[in-house]
């Protein structure tokens, strides 16, 4: 399997490049590589923001958890990394996401197996949702429904890959990372909007994260 994917993807007038390689490919470029992070506000309350020089690797909403918890959650995710505070390039990230319009990029990192999951997440459509089980069976695997469950849990990329959208096949909401209540509350605000994603197929330019 090739774990380094790209594609393209458009939410609203936000048009979201994404790139995704495993971490083990990046450390084998180097063995530290560097994440930005800070906290911005959203429609959805507070929320951290970490980028490498692709763009952002993560996206953690912190009204539920608190700010310093969610911190220490989603650092522990690359514990590799070189972690550096910046603030106002946090805010310059969050920006276009958050107005939904103009560009961003994303850099997925993960194992390939979460990797595989993610993207999968990823056609799944504003309005719609899956369950665990159609993940599985999405990505050849339907026998991995529990591992699947776990690879979702850790999405790092709240909200623009959408793991909110997967549900418990009795029908119930399930859980979600960063609050039941939160869940609840993005998937109301996309059913208001029931053709929000557009995939497409547009290639990231490649870069390099040193």
């Amino acid at each position: 399997m090739d774990n380094s994917h790209s594609g393209s993807q458009k939410l609203y007038d936000l048009t979201i490049n994404w790139r995704a390689e495993s971490v083990k490919d990046i450390l084998s470029k180097t063995h530290k590589f560097e994440i930005n992070y800070g906290f911005s506000q959203s429609p959805f309350g507070n929320v951290l923001i970490m980028s490498t020089a692709l763009g952002i690797c993560g996206l953690a909403f912190s009204e539920n958890t608190g700010d310093a918890r969610t911190m220490q959650d989603m650092t522990q995710r690359w514990p590799h990394a070189k972690f550096t505070h910046d603030e106002n390039h946090a805010k310059n990230l969050s920006a276009p996401v958050f107005n939904f319009s103009g560009k961003t990029n994303l850099h997925i990192i993960g194992s390939p197996f979460q990797i595989k999951v993610w993207r999968a997440l990823l056609q799944i459509k504003a309005g719609q949702v899956a369950t665990y089980s159609d993940v599985a069976t999405e990505i050849d695997q339907p026998s991995s429904v529990r591992a699947v469950g776990t690879a979702i849990g850790r999405n790092p990329i709240s909200f623009l890959i959408p793991c909110h959208r997967v549900v418990k096949k009795s029908g119930g909401l399930g859980g979600y990372h960063w609050g039941f209540a939160l869940k609840e509350n993005l998937l109301t605000f996309e059913n208001k909007k029931p053709k929000i994603y557009e995939i497409k197929c547009q290639p990231l330019p490649l870069k390099s994260v040193l």
